[in-house]
């Protein structure tokens, strides 16, 4: 009985969700809806999420790697509230197996999450109910942070985990690519939503200077190949070459490694100013 995965890892942004006319990514929304088809012709019996938390969830205890048994998600600009369908059973047997194989990791009920984790089970799954969805949250905002070859090891001991169940299971990874979002460069962990506003409003002209194509064509090329040590060695210096928000390199790199670290063939990089990000979706399949 084993399973059968494919990795999807797609940049997620707020500014996306803004940016209701469609202006601006029309050449990452293309590559996005490629993945999003290849994920619907796979047809997944079960998708789990790696995640970052942008100090929501999590802000006065920060695990370093969480896995929910529950979830919901948080309204945000136009889109609605909702809820995940979690399959608790296998979710807790996860949870079980990490572990006993030596990662103390948290176990999360009833947590509720943002766009970091609705924003591609929308964009490549559809509704937040279509398909059982496990969130994994990785912590990519709030140091210490856990280094890039414990990451590998996480998402490696998660895969050990899915390759016994028989299903086939879509795996995806969200978050970078290069970024710098003002909330994240300040270290504070707990404010209103009035001074996190004020924060972003004044930071948003800076953090669109912050993109930084070669590092974001360093994590691609790394991932084309998985190179595991050049991807530690990326996701060790996100934070100082790439921004606050490249920290979210984690997602990839523990997806791709629960995959089985088979090689993740790019499909579309575009920086995207408007939104702050370079945005880029790579797939195994």
């Amino acid at each position: 009985m084993t399973s059968e995965r494919m990795v999807v890892c797609a940049s997620h942004s707020p500014g996306k969700e803004r940016d209701v006319e469609r202006r601006f990514g029309l050449k990452f929304r293309d590559g996005l809806a490629e993945a999003a088809d290849r994920a619907s012709r796979f047809d997944p019996d079960l998708v789990v999420v790696f995640g970052g938390d942008h100090r929501r969830a999590f802000r006065h205890v920060v695990p370093a790697f969480a896995v929910a048994l529950s979830a919901s998600i948080l309204a945000e600009a136009s889109r609605p509230a909702g809820n995940l369908t979690v399959p608790s059973e296998i979710a807790r047997d996860l949870a079980e197996h990490l572990l006993g194989t030596g990662f103390d990791i948290a176990v999360c009920r009833d947590i509720a999450l943002d766009h970091a984790f609705a924003q591609p089970i929308r964009d490549l799954i559809g509704d937040l109910d279509t398909k059982p969805v496990i969130p994994v949250p990785v912590n990519c905002a709030t140091a210490p942070l856990p280094t890039g070859r414990r990451v590998v090891e996480f998402g490696a001991a998660v895969g050990r985990f899915l390759a016994e169940l028989d299903k086939r299971i879509l795996l995806i990874g969200t978050g970078g690519l290069s970024h710098s979002p003002p909330r994240l460069e300040v270290a504070a962990y707990d404010i209103s939503h009035e001074e996190r506003a004020r924060i972003i409003a004044e930071g948003m002209a800076e953090a669109r200077t912050k993109i930084r194509p070669e590092w974001d064509a360093a994590v691609l090329q790394a991932m084309s190949t998985w190179n595991v040590d050049m991807l530690v060695e990326l996701v060790d210096s996100a934070h100082a070459r790439a921004g606050a928000g490249a920290n979210e390199i984690r997602t990839w790199v523990a997806a791709g490694a629960a995959g089985g670290g088979q090689p993740m063939t790019p499909l579309v990089y575009e920086p995207v100013p408007e939104w702050i990000t370079g945005m880029a979706v790579a797939t195994s399949a």
